[in-house]
């Protein structure tokens, strides 16, 4: 195998991890509405704000063609949000977050 199939895999590979990293910025942006609800802790609120600051920003943990720190902390944001808004309120209704 010569040099251009291992850059065209890298390429596909980094391409699927910014897609990744995209999708779930948008899930994030969608959540949004649970920083309203007066009962989730703080603590949750600022997380949301702390994962789109570190998911923008070039300064990295991982080199920015690897978004596995990004998709992390972006997936730890979503799952905290989550977990707050159901301990808060229980879902009463279908399709409750």
């Amino acid at each position: 195998m010569d040099g251009t199939f291992w850059l065209v895999a890298a390429a596909l590979v980094a391409a699927a991890l910014a897609v990744a990293a995209a999708v779930l910025l948008v899930r994030v942006f969608a959540a949004r509405r649970l920083l309203r609800d007066a009962g989730i802790p703080l603590r949750d609120k600022a997380l949301f704000w702390t994962a789109v600051i570190y998911t923008v920003s070039p300064v990295d943990l991982v080199p920015d063609p690897v978004y596995l720190d990004d998709i992390g902390v972006l997936l730890l944001a979503l799952r905290s949000l989550h977990t707050a808004a159901r301990t808060v309120r229980p879902a009463k209704e279908p399709g409750a977050l």
